[in-house]
Order: C-alpha cells, then sequence, then structure tokens
C-alpha cells in the first residue's frame, strides 16, 4: 500500500508525486522520476486528507479511477495500472460540492464502500486501550513509568469531549510522560482544558487507582454510574434510557447484563 497525504504536499508538486514525470517536463526535472501510482501498480494507494486536492488534480484522478491509466508529466506514453483506492478526509465533502471545491462525479465514484469513522466521544470505552498504547509507545526505555490514574483523573478524561480525536489523545498522554511528577497521573497533572470541563468532578476526593484496578475495570466503573443515571432520568424505562444514551435498547439491554445492574423495578419497553 501506498501512502499519499494531500495536504501535506505543495499543489505544484502533487501532480508530480502521483503521476511522475519525465526528464526535463519541467524546471527542476533533472531526471525521470516514478509517481506513487505507478508504484502501487498492482496493489492499494491510501489517499489521506483527499478534500485538499485541487479541482484540476480532481480532473485528473477521475481519469485514473475510471480508466487505470494515465500519463506522467511531460509524457506521450499512456501507462496502465491495477489498482485499488482508499481515500480519507476530514472535511464535509457535500459542502464541499456545494461551494465547487469538490467534483461530484469524484465524490461519488469515490464513495463506493462509505466508511464513517466515529469520533472519539462517541467511542469513550477505545479510551483505555489507547491510553495503554499510547503509554507503552512513550515509556518504552524509559525507568520511571505511569502505572495507573487516580479515580478523578480518569472520570475526568471520559467525560471530555476530545475534539481532536485520537491525536488529541495521544498528544495528552505524550505531556503526562513527559510532566507527570508520580506513577499515578492525579487530576491535576491533566491539562488545564479537561479539568474545566469536568466541573463535576472533584479531586481532593480522589480514590487512587493502584495495581489491582487496570483501565478497563475503570471505564466499566464510570460506564455503570451513566447506565444508573440514564435509567433514573428515564424511570427505568429501557427504550427512553437508551435514547438519552444514544444507543439501541439491545446494545442498553447487553450492557445492563453485563454490569449486573438490578432491574427489577425496570420497565421493559
Amino acid at each position: 500500500m501506498v501512502v499519499i497525504n494531500c495536504g501535506a504536499i505543495p499543489e505544484a508538486l502533487l501532480e508530480s508525486e502521483l503521476f511522475g514525470h519525465e526528464k526535463g517536463a519541467f524546471t527542476g526535472a533533472y531526471k525521470k522520476r516514478i509517481g506513487r501510482f505507478e508504484m502501487a501498480n498492482g496493489g492499494t494507494v491510501f489517499l489521506d486528507e483527499i478534500g485538499e486536492m485541487s479541482p484540476a488534480l480532481q480532473i485528473k484522478l477521475l481519469r485514473v479511477l475510471q480508466e487505470q491509466q494515465f500519463e506522467r508529466v511531460g509524457a506521450t506514453k499512456t501507462l496502465h495500472v491495477d489498482l485499488r483506492f482508499i481515500a480519507a478526509t476530514n472535511k464535509n465533502l457535500t459542502t464541499a460540492i456545494n461551494t465547487e471545491k469538490f467534483r461530484e462525479d469524484l465524490y461519488y465514484r469515490l464513495n463506493v464502500i462509505p466508511i464513517k469513522v466515529p469520533s472519539l466521544k462517541q467511542r469513550r470505552s477505545d479510551i483505555p486501550l489507547l491510553i495503554d498504547f499510547f503509554l507503552k509507545k512513550f515509556q518504552k526505555g524509559k525507568r520511571e513509568k505511569i502505572t495507573g490514574f487516580s479515580q478523578s483523573a480518569m472520570d475526568a478524561i471520559l467525560a471530555y469531549e476530545w475534539p481532536g480525536n485520537v491525536r488529541e489523545l495521544e498528544n495528552v498522554i505524550k505531556r503526562l510522560t513527559i510532566l507527570s511528577d508520580g506513577p499515578v497521573v492525579s487530576f491535576d497533572d491533566l491539562p488545564e482544558n479537561i479539568q474545566d470541563v469536568s466541573g463535576s468532578l472533584h479531586p481532593e476526593k480522589e480514590v487512587i487507582i493502584d495495581n489491582d484496578l487496570n483501565l478497563n475495570e475503570a471505564v466499566q466503573d464510570y460506564e455503570k454510574r451513566i447506565i444508573l443515571e440514564a435509567l433514573e432520568k428515564a424511570n427505568w424505562v429501557k427504550s427512553k434510557a437508551a435514547k438519552l444514551l444514544n444507543i439501541n435498547r439491545t446494545t442498553l439491554v447487553a450492557k445492563i447484563k453485563k454490569q449486573n445492574i438490578e432491574t427489577d423495578d425496570a420497565i421493559s419497553a
């Protein structure tokens, strides 16, 4: 698989990166260069941040998608390739189409099997797993390591909305591995923006997570408290509680069973 970030390469160079060029095709083209499409022949091209691609280059990309053929910059010979394309963007392409910043025909040509990645706040159960992954990544080779999080620190992390998604979480964990004073991360170690949105959390009432309680147990405890709160607000009507939590009723029922929540008074509707 060949990966190219369409937003990280200047527009003037992106065409050459994708299609390649012949010697003398433009100033500075001292020798022939094979492009990413040619490199990936028989495999996959991942076009990251495709929403940043210029409309002029979008037209040429459309031809590659439709015909599986192209010419290097400055060449007349047509090259045939066998490629699979995967594209990603953080932009709303339908809005970009309306403002004529993205071609509609290219959008529908790419949109064969759409995969929408939920934001981090929509999959909070992934946060402990990601924290564990980033801790291992940033603490490799270090003598002093973070071994856990205080209860209030973990509650704050799970309550935060994470507008920057996984990259923001990665940066926070990297910061903690550098600046944290002890092996257990406290509420005060967290960035101020995470502390500020956690007004209901009180660091003075922290319960320290020791080595016997791992991150998965912490998030399960947090999940149980949220489910109980939703059930109470919904008068223990499961369908209403599921709507409050923005999940399917069947998912809620499975979580209630997993968490061993007493639901004798719950209404099955």
